[in-house]
């Protein structure tokens, strides 16, 4: 499956974003997916996972009750709405797929996408 993100930019503390990430390929609802992020300097980091269906959710303890992730599989796209951004969010955030595990280890997604840049003024 190949990952498509997009949705990043610029936005003041506090403003809102939603990230979308768009697979090509079928059965994109056999997948887990999942966010990441990534700021200059630091390693990558869990942000949200949802599982096939939609059913159940992970979220980071930063992304608790600010972000929101969701998924729509007969557009083959998840989502990633974030409120209350604050400029320590600001980094590139990575969609990501696996076959098996809503997890929040990097390593264990198979796919991924290319980065969209998320910058949050303050």
């Amino acid at each position: 499956v190949q990952l498509q993100a997009s949705g990043g930019g610029l936005v003041q503390a506090g403003g809102s974003l939603r990230l979308s990430c768009t697979a090509s390929g079928r059965a994109f609802g056999n997948y887990v997916m999942g966010w990441f992020r990534q700021a200059p300097g630091k390693e990558r980091e869990f942000v949200a996972a949802i599982s096939w269906l939609g059913g159940s959710t992970r979220y980071a303890d930063s992304a608790k009750d600010r972000f929101t992730i969701s998924r729509d599989n007969a557009k083959n796209t998840v989502y990633l709405q974030m409120n209350s951004l604050k400029p320590e969010d600001t980094a590139d955030y990575y969609c990501a797929a696996n076959l098996d595990l809503l997890t929040t280890t990097h390593d264990l997604y198979d796919y991924w996408g290319q980065g969209t840049q998320v910058t949050v003024s303050s």
